[in-house]
């Protein structure tokens, strides 16, 4: 398959089956997703990989982060989540802004190769991933803000992804004004 199928093939998961790739499989495909565009090459991201009851404890954490009185069963939702962060390099050339870019670039890159290998993987966010009570259970520094979960786990037999709708590339790829003159949107 090649990459253009691969990513054309590509969907987000919201359920998947209680496998997941070892930790072996995972560091394979890290070091693939590792090279994205990096200007100045800081690699401003580390990712943190959850199993087992790394889930419960980030459950607590977003209960915490929420004042829910009893724990998140949302991380018990795959068997492995990895936490995207950004960690943020000291730099006079690359803003943070770009920084955080390439954590998410990363981020997507891990999330289509995962999904090309066969495993059902989401990109989950909240409002929660940037309070305290869950920066602390990740073990953030003062330099690092969490970006989300990838969800992963196996694709269910006998379930498709939600479906897509198309994109209309003409109407999202532009050139620049002419100046001088009027543009339409």
């Amino acid at each position: 398959m090649s990459a253009l199928d691969a990513i054309r093939a590509r969907q987000s998961w919201s359920k998947v089956a209680d496998t997941a790739p070892t930790h072996d499989e995972l560091l394979t495909f890290v070091e693939a997703a590792g090279r994205v565009a990096d200007h100045s090459s800081l690699r401003p991201w580390r990712l943190i990989e959850l199993r087992g009851a790394d889930r419960e404890t980030l459950g607590v954490a977003i209960a915490k982060a929420q004042s829910d009185s009893s724990p998140s069963t949302k991380p018990l939702r795959a068997s492995l989540l990895i936490a995207v962060v950004a960690s943020y390099q000291k730099s006079d050339k690359v803003p943070h802004w770009e920084q955080e870019a390439v954590a998410s670039g990363v981020a997507h890159m891990l999330s289509l190769l995962l999904d090309e290998a066969g495993w059902g993987v989401i990109w989950r966010t909240g409002h929660y991933t940037r309070s305290k009570a869950v920066a602390k259970a990740h073990g953030l520094g003062k330099n690092e803000e969490l970006l989300g979960w990838l969800y992963v786990g196996g694709k269910p037999e006998g379930k498709k992804p939600g479906k897509r709708k198309a994109i209309d590339a003409s109407a999202l790829v532009t050139r620049m004004p002419i100046p001088g003159k009027k543009t339409k949107k």
